[in-house]
């Protein structure tokens, strides 16, 4: 399989067009969501998705947290779908991220969050799907077709999407500015070249992710596509949460990638990553700062700090696209897995 050959590799390097079709093509869609929110002056936030879609809700709720002060909370689409439960959700919006909008239990999970009280908004690839139809306001992603069974340009583009509601809807205009540069800091991200990281997976079987704040939703993204992708054993763990017991694997080898970024997270990550080294594990860390032998791979810096996971994750689809291939594998088609899933 060469390198031009795989649908994932072609949409990895969409996503800087897909970021400009999305923010050129929405800004009525967010500036309407936008206001709505405004208006409803939320005391809460709740989020509903599944796979890596609940990653970009994970990145919403810390992005919402730190941005507005609200609390950001995820609810089981089950209690709606199967337990029949609504929720008393007066004053409260809420956000259903999913890339297809058509899986059942995130439908009525939006539907009973709407019955509930809440401002419902869909953030979706498909502006005519059932989520969609199910609440008030839709952001469409317009990324074109994904064929590749792992989401790689959805997953981006619904979390700049939720960044760009975010900025209106709080009026911030240093993430104003930052979800506008978004394309370009995406097309240097596609460069940095994380091989030193591919030398070292040849023949491992599972690994750590770490990340804080927004990083460790990213965290999670990651730990998952290595598993559909590279049939790779990876945990994801808040960098402070790994210390709370599962740092005692980290030895002998044991492979570690670390998301530093610049912000207030950043001495906490490297402290980890120095300590884990301290054990015996290989540290890979995406800043500077920490003492070797913790490996340093290359990342686009002087970003916002609430767009900067998510430009590593950019660069990690490229090696993760590659990372795959070398292992013999074909990225596009993971076993057992299909392009919509639909639970209940």
């Amino acid at each position: 399989m060469t390198e031009t050959t795989t649908f994932m590799r072609a949409e990895v390097l969409d996503i800087p067009a897909a970021t400009r079709r999305f923010l050129e093509g929405g800004r009525d869609e967010i500036a309407r969501a936008a206001a709505a929110m405004r208006a409803a002056a939320p005391g809460l936030v709740v989020t509903v998705a599944r796979g890596s879609s609940d990653h970009a809700a994970t990145y919403l709720k810390y992005a919402v947290e730190l941005t507005a002060g609200l609390p950001v909370a995820s609810v089981g689409p089950s209690v709606a779908s199967v337990y029949g439960r609504r929720l008393r959700l007066g004053k409260a919006a809420c956000v259903g991220i999913s890339q297809s909008g058509q899986s059942p239990d995130i439908v009525e999970m939006m539907r009973q969050c709407k019955a509930g009280g809440a401002l419902a908004l869909a953030i979706t690839n498909f502006d005519r799907s059932p989520m969609a139809a199910a609440c008030d306001h839709t952001l469409a992603l317009r990324v074109g077709p994904e064929r590749s069974v792992a989401a790689t340009k959805t997953f981006v583009v619904s979390v700049l999407a939720a960044l760009a509601l975010l900025a209106e809807w709080q009026e911030d205009e240093g993430l104003r500015g930052a979800v506008a540069a978004a394309p370009e800091a995406f097309k240097r991200a596609l460069a940095c070249d994380w091989s030193p990281l591919a030398d070292r997976l040849d023949g491992a079987e599972s690994l750590f992710v770490l990340g804080r704040g927004p990083g460790f939703a990213i965290a999670s993204e990651m730990a998952l596509k290595f598993k559909e992708t590279c049939g790779l054993h990876a945990e994801s763990y808040s960098a402070a949460e790994v210390l709370h017991g599962p740092a005692a694997l980290a030895r002998e080898r044991f492979p570690v990638l670390a998301l530093g970024v610049e912000d207030a997270a950043l001495p906490g990550v490297v402290a980890t990553a120095e300590r884990l080294v301290g054990q015996g594990a290989d540290v890979f860390l995406t800043a500077a700062g920490a003492a070797p032998p913790v490996t340093p791979l290359p990342s686009v810096g002087g970003l916002h700090p609430l767009l900067a996971p998510l430009a590593l994750v950019v660069s990690f689809y490229v090696f993760i696209e590659a990372l795959a291939r070398r292992r013999g594998l074909n990225p596009d088609e993971p076993p057992y897995l299909r392009k919509v899933t639909e639970t209940v």
